[in-house]
C-alpha cells in the first residue's frame, strides 16, 4: 500500500484497553455468542457492516471483533457525556448524518486503502426498534471507491432494554452472527441513475445482514432477505 494512513499512537494503546475494558463488561452482563469468524478474510481491508438497534451496538461490534477496527460514528454522540469521551478516546471518525462530507469521504477511503477494515452502520443512525430501516447509500460509495468487500453482521439483542434487564441479573443473549463476505456490483451509471445504483448496493448488504438476522428485525428488507447460502 502507498498511502500513508497509520493508527495513531495514543490510539494504538488506548483501543486494546477500551476493548478489553467492554469485553469484560459484556460478558458480566450479559451471554455472548460469536459466529461466522472464519468467514473473516484477516489482514485485509473490508467493511463490516451492522444492523444499529441501540448504543450498545458498536462497542459490542469492536469488543469481540478479532482484528482491530476503524469506526464511524454520528457527530452528534461526541457531544454527550460520557459517550463522547468514550469514541474520542477509542478515535471514532465522527460524521454529520444525512450530509455528504467530501473531506470526510476522502478520510474514509484513505484509510481502507491503508489496509485498514471499518465498521458502519448503513442505516446512518440508531432504530430504537429491532426491525431495520432503508440503508443509506454511503456504504455503496465506499465501497466504490476502493473495492473492498463487505462483511454483513447481525447484532441480536441489543435493544435499548438490555442494561435495565442485565442489572435485574436475568443476563441476557447476545449474539454476533458474521456472513460471508460478498462484492457489490461495479456501478457504471451516471447522474440519478447512479445514485439509484448506489442505492441498490446499499439495499444489497442490508438484504444479506436480513439473512442473518431473526424475522422481526429485518424491517424493510423482511420480503427481499437474501439468506445464507
Amino acid at each position: 500500500m502507498t498511502d500513508t494512513y497509520r493508527v495513531p499512537l495514543h490510539f494504538q494503546i488506548s483501543r486494546p484497553i477500551l476493548r478489553t475494558v467492554f469485553r469484560g463488561i459484556f460478558r458480566v452482563l450479559g451471554r455472548v455468542k460469536i459466529s461466522g469468524k472464519q468467514n473473516i478474510p484477516y489482514g485485509k481491508p473490508y467493511v463490516v457492516a451492522i444492523n444499529h438497534v441501540s448504543i450498545y451496538d458498536p462497542p459490542l461490534a469492536a469488543a469481540f471483533w478479532p482484528e482491530q477496527l476503524e469506526i464511524i460514528g454520528a457527530s452528534d454522540v461526541f457531544e454527550k457525556p460520557g459517550q463522547g469521551q468514550l469514541l474520542k478516546a477509542y478515535g471514532v471518525i465522527p460524521v454529520h448524518r444525512g450530509d455528504y462530507d467530501r473531506a470526510l469521504f476522502t478520510r474514509i477511503i484513505r484509510v481502507i486503502k491503508a489496509g485498514y477494515p471499518l465498521l458502519i452502520a448503513p442505516e446512518g443512525g440508531r432504530s430504537h426498534v429491532t426491525a431495520m430501516r432503508r440503508a443509506m447509500p454511503g456504504i455503496a460509495y465506499i465501497v466504490e471507491q476502493t473495492g473492498v468487500p463487505v462483511m454483513p453482521v447481525a447484532l441480536i439483542g441489543t435493544t435499548e432494554d438490555f442494561w435495565q434487564r442485565a442489572i435485574r441479573g436475568e443476563k441476557p443473549p447476545l449474539e454476533i452472527r458474521i456472513g460471508k463476505p460478498i462484492m457489490l456490483p461495479e456501478i457504471k451509471a451516471k447522474g440519478a441513475e447512479r445514485h439509484e445504483a448506489r442505492q441498490e448496493n446499499a439495499d444489497l448488504v442490508m438484504r444479506h445482514m436480513a439473512g442473518l438476522l431473526p424475522e422481526e428485525y429485518r424491517g424493510v428488507y423482511a420480503e427481499s432477505t437474501i439468506f445464507p447460502a
